[in-house]
């Protein structure tokens, strides 16, 4: 009767990790998805150790499961004593020499793989024109939000890292405040933003996100920074080149713009009362804003990071954003009217640069 529960209890186990593992296999954010090159060749070094792990418990299983069927007492009986191969050589240069083998093996392309992808002296490369030849992002982690600057662009965004697919995006990253870890888990492995210095790496997007199931990849902090770390989010679109250039185009053309109090529009006016001090609405600047660029506001994937893109959950996160995301800098704005909070969200949902 225990032995029949205790194999249900197993199989109930194991369908219940089969459900939850499911979930790793999303391509928009999964690192055993791979979508570029960086996250393709880290796939590549999990193969290769994973592999080497398999072959070497093949092995000592099946030397267990040997001796275990072989030397068993009961066949040699109680008084068998076993041959003596203490002191024998060839043993301990064999189990010396695996082991040795096989770091070596991992060893080398983990030593290739971490200059090669360390490597960004391509940074600071420019043409002849004296323009740069490698687009160049400039990160800044915040609590709890992000920041993408474009330098070459004149540009600088928030929320949403948009970059061009089959090329290398460098960036450069730091943060304001705390330590943070930038990461998109089906792009590359994650580097941490510090206080302090800048840390520089670069990755290459290989697949368009338009047909993703959110049409977005997924980025991630992946270091503890407060009580809202697991909803620091922001979303990676990815466009062909041509888009890409097209989206630059697009944000360079919101230089100038600005909230006004004595707009007709009465969205337009209440944000100006209420947010413009904080907020712009420019795509056009550099970075070190106290809060999010909202030029690209209408075009986001998300409300804050992780909320579903609507009015009303804009309308919530304005009245308490604390609700939300504990331990954000922003305030709550409970005390405007219902209509000015109607008005504002209406306004900011039409923030676009995209068609």
């Amino acid at each position: 009767m225990m032995k029949g529960l205790k194999k249900w209890r197993l199989v109930t186990l194991l369908a219940a990790l089969t459900i939850i593992l499911s979930g790793c296999g999303e391509e928009y954010l999964s690192t055993l998805l791979p979508a570029g090159e960086v996250g393709q060749d880290q796939f590549n070094l999990l193969l290769l150790t994973t592999g080497i792990m398999i072959l070497v418990m093949i092995v000592v299983f099946t030397i267990y499961f040997i001796a275990l069927a072989k030397f068993r007492r009961k066949k040699f009986g109680d008084d068998h004593m076993p041959k003596d191969v203490e002191g024998s050589h060839k043993l301990e240069l064999i189990w010396t020499a695996i082991p040795i083998l096989l770091v070596i093996i991992m060893a080398v392309p983990t030593v290739y793989y971490t200059y090669k992808l360390g490597d960004v002296s391509a940074m600071e490369a420019t043409d002849d024109e004296g323009n740069a030849e490698n687009l160049v992002v400039n990160v800044t982690a915040k609590l709890y939000w992000w920041e993408f600057e474009y330098p070459e662009q004149g540009i600088v965004t928030a929320q949403e890292l948009v970059v061009p697919t089959g090329e290398r995006v460098y960036f450069n990253l730091i943060s304001s405040d705390v330590k943070h870890s930038f990461w998109i888990p089906a792009i590359g492995g994650k580097l941490d933003t510090n206080v302090e210095n800048v840390n520089k790496f670069y990755l290459t997007f290989d697949k368009e996100s338009e047909g993703l199931e959110d049409g977005v990849f997924y980025g991630k902090c992946a270091e503890l920074c407060g009580p809202s770390h697991a909803l620091m989010d922001f979303k990676v679109k990815t466009l062909s080149p041509d888009d890409f250039d097209g989206w630059v185009a697009a944000m360079q053309e919101t230089e100038g713009a600005t909230a006004s109090a004595d707009s007709a529009d009465a969205g337009e006016a209440a944000f100006a009362q209420s947010c413009i001090g904080c907020h712009a609405v420019s795509g056009v600047g550099t970075s070190g804003a106290a809060a999010p660029n909202l030029a690209t506001y209408g075009d986001r994937n998300r409300v804050a990071g992780f909320l579903e893109h609507n009015e009303q959950n804009t309308i919530d996160w304005i009245k308490d954003p604390q609700k939300y995301k504990p331990g954000n800098l922003m305030p709550a704005f409970d005390s405007l009217s219902d209509e000015d909070l109607d008005a504002i969200a209406d306004y900011l949902h039409g923030l676009k640069v995209e068609e």
